[in-house]
């Protein structure tokens, strides 16, 4: 007995056929059945035959979107390369890096080296701010403002830790030295000039309490240095040779225990007394400028740091070792090369983001740039330097010298009273530099009483 065929009705065997077929679309979008008109009832349809077409299709739209997604990341990294690299004229600089490395490997000539090491970091330093300008974004303007200050630093922590290796330990002293004086002088003054080019018809204000909070931390680190020169210079030591080290090493530890208690305050205990005058304009909607986003993403932003970095480290074991040599070419004292050619190649981050943010009104982040970096040299970086060096057994003291310990502390002192009033213009800007016009020309006649 045959069993009986259930017909299918025409309609309705159309109708599923034809969502099948608008379902399943190849990637070019023609559909798989070829026909749009019915389909023939004679015809017997395999149902097994269109599931397994189905999954294929599915397939193809898997492997689609995964060609899809790794076009995307290629673009993205594209785009990321574009902005980072090739935004920037300095980044033309870049190349002598690379060179630097290949005229220490075929010739040894050490000025050259320096000089072309000098100029490849440039670059990478402006663009380290750049990244941590772009994370700056995401972590507001007292957050943002430490970061710059940080990674704004890691040059000069570089290049401080190689040297140490090598035990050269004055050469570390002069350039952190020369780093706060170029912070506080030259990056700030340039800060304020620009700014107040800029914005002519007004004074420009920041937080008084966060630039007292940290001339008070710089007055604490130039005690720190103060006192092992005084002792040195009067011998008045109990154990001479020993007394100054051991002090150098306590305060050291002193220091960094009071730079700690600073982050906790500053970022958690009393964040509030430190947000930013534009912080506080934006909250009460009195802020009328442009609100801006950043240009790449924060983990573009974290890679950038990592790679910039690490190229930063390789080209400063270069720089470090070719610096007598370079004073033996060109004739300049080794204190001159350390106090301020080095550090304007490390502050060169620093330099352009404290312009730039003073250029757009936002001198809380220039002070927290400028200031701020100089505050954790002397606050973080000598002691943290003080502490390598014992691990290292390249022993490093806070007596800096005399003339060196009298600069910083007039400095200090100088840029003390230039913040006092909470309010910047480009005449104090200009002041700013030229104190440290003199200050360079000073150490260019400087001969260095410990060679």
């Amino acid at each position: 007995m045959e069993t009986p065929v259930e017909v299918i009705p025409t309609r309705v065997a159309s109708g599923f056929l034809d969502d099948l077929s608008e379902t399943c679309k190849f990637p070019n979008g023609r559909a798989m059945h070829h026909s749009e008109d019915e389909v023939p009832l004679d015809s017997e349809v395999d149902f097994h035959h269109s599931e397994s077409s189905l999954v294929d299709v599915q397939g193809s739209h898997s492997r689609q979107s995964g060609s899809a997604r790794q076009k995307t990341l290629l673009c993205n990294f594209y785009r990321s390369i574009q902005v980072v690299v090739f935004s920037n004229k300095l980044n033309l600089l870049m190349p002598f890096g690379p060179l630097a490395i290949l005229v220490q490997k075929f010739t040894g000539h050490l000025g050259w080296v320096f000089g072309l090491s000098l100029l490849g970091i440039m670059p990478l330093a402006e663009r380290l701010g750049y990244a941590t300008e772009q994370l700056a974004f995401y972590a507001g303007d007292t957050v943002g403002g430490l970061l710059n200050a940080t990674f704004g630093n890691a040059t000069e922590l570089i290049i401080s830790i190689y040297a140490l290796k090598s035990g050269m330990t004055r050469v570390v002293q002069l350039s952190l030295l020369g780093s706060i004086l170029s912070n506080m002088l030259l990056v700030l003054g340039c800060a304020f000039l620009c700014g107040g080019i800029v914005f002519n018809k007004k004074e420009q204000i920041f937080n008084k309490a966060s630039a007292s909070v940290n001339s008070g931390l710089l007055l604490m680190a130039v005690m720190g240095i103060l006192f092992p020169a005084v002792l040195h210079y009067t011998h008045t030591e109990v154990h001479v040779g020993k007394s100054e080290l051991s002090l150098s090493r306590f305060s050291s530890c002193i220091m960094l225990v009071a730079y700690a208690a600073y982050l906790f305050f500053q970022l958690k205990s009393q964040k509030s007394h430190y947000v930013s005058l534009n912080e506080e304009e934006g909250q009460n909607g009195n802020n009328s400028n442009v609100e801006e986003s950043p240009d790449i993403s924060k983990w573009e932003s974290i890679i950038w740091l990592s790679v910039m970095t690490a190229w930063i480290s390789i080209l400063s074991e270069y720089l470090v070792g070719a610096i007598e040599g370079a004073s033996d070419a060109w004739d300049i004292p080794v204190a001159f090369i350390s106090v301020i050619l080095l550090p304007l190649v490390g502050n060169a981050a620093e330099h352009a983001s404290a312009i730039m943010f003073a250029m757009k009104d936002k001198l809380d982040i220039s002070l927290g740039v400028a200031i701020g970096s100089s505050t954790q040299i002397s606050m973080f970086v000598i002691p943290f330097c003080v502490v390598i060096g014992w691990i290292m057994g390249h022993p490093m003291d806070l007596n800096f010298q005399l003339f060196e310990t009298a600069a910083l502390f007039l400095t200090v002192i100088v840029v003390a009273f230039m913040l006092q009033e909470g309010t910047a213009n480009y005449f104090k800007g200009l002041m700013l530099i030229l104190c440290y016009l003199i200050v360079a020309a000073s150490f260019y006649v400087h001969i260095d009483s410990s060679q």
